[in-house]
């Protein structure tokens, strides 16, 4: 059997104070990161997990993010660079609705989106204090199509989302597995670094804190019993050495 391609797609990077990627430690020290999607290359579908940030909303509502992002690093150039179109795309699912996750999504029209229902209700209706993070509603466009979700889901044999809230409360983690390689466990924003998952310090943005701790708990017991390399969404260090796209993981 022919595993999936999988294809890390390149959306360029943000900055946020240290204090927000471990929560209260090193306030001060500003952390660029980047922000990444998955492409993923399957035989019943072509699926992408989250979709970066757009430039023009960062720039105007969150600039001391100080956002870095090239024409070659948007969604359509990404797909383009891997011999799709935003067309091609059969299902789009965000790990959650935070603005550095959605900002792609308005060019994916013909994309059925994953979401769950408990998600896209908070994205619409935020708390105070999640209002910036919810700030990019281009992902609720005239041609989206939704299909509500909730509790662990197989998109297609061997895709995995599973349930990992916290940092939101419809957080979704994603699992590809291989049967060539190891499989890849992506951990969107409920582990931002290799030291949360060891330590299990949280993110500065969540909106409860007990099952961030309970979701990181989680995603190191999915590591251990799938076999999984665990992909973190906030560390730049291991992202550069990363196969970026248009290489792939998968596809032997």
């Amino acid at each position: 059997m022919t595993d999936p391609k999988v294809y890390l797609l390149d959306g360029g990077t943000l900055v946020i104070d240290e204090s927000d990627v471990h929560w209260h430690i090193n306030a001060g020290n500003p952390v660029r990161f980047p922000v990444y999607s998955v492409l993923i290359e399957h035989p019943d579908a072509l699926i992408l997990y989250d979709t970066g940030f757009d430039l023009g909303h960062v720039n105007a509502v969150l600039p001391f993010e100080l956002p870095l992002q090239t024409p070659e690093q948007t969604i359509p150039a990404q797909l383009a660079a891997c011999g799709f179109s935003p067309d091609d795309v059969d299902i789009v699912v965000n790990s959650h609705f935070h603005f550095d996750h959605v900002g792609g999504n308005k060019h994916l029209r013909k994309a059925t989106t994953l979401v769950h229902k408990e998600e896209l209700r908070h994205a619409k209706v935020p708390e105070p204090f999640e209002r910036l993070g919810y700030s990019d509603l281009s992902f609720d466009h005239a041609d989206v199509t939704y299909k509500p979700i909730s509790g662990d889901y197989e998109i297609v044999p061997g895709v995995w989302l599973f349930e990992t809230p916290g940092h939101t409360i419809g957080h979704y983690s994603l699992l590809v597995e291989l049967e060539n390689e190891r499989s890849m466990l992506f951990c969107g924003d409920a582990a931002y670094t290799r030291t949360t998952l060891e330590k299990e310090w949280i993110a500065g943005f969540h909106l409860d804190p007990t099952k961030s701790v309970e979701a990181i708990r989680r995603l190191n017991y999915l590591a251990r019993t799938k076999d999984a390399d665990i992909y973190p969404s906030h560390e730049l260090a291991p992202f550069e050495t990363w196969k970026l796209a248009p290489e792939y993981y998968g596809g032997n």
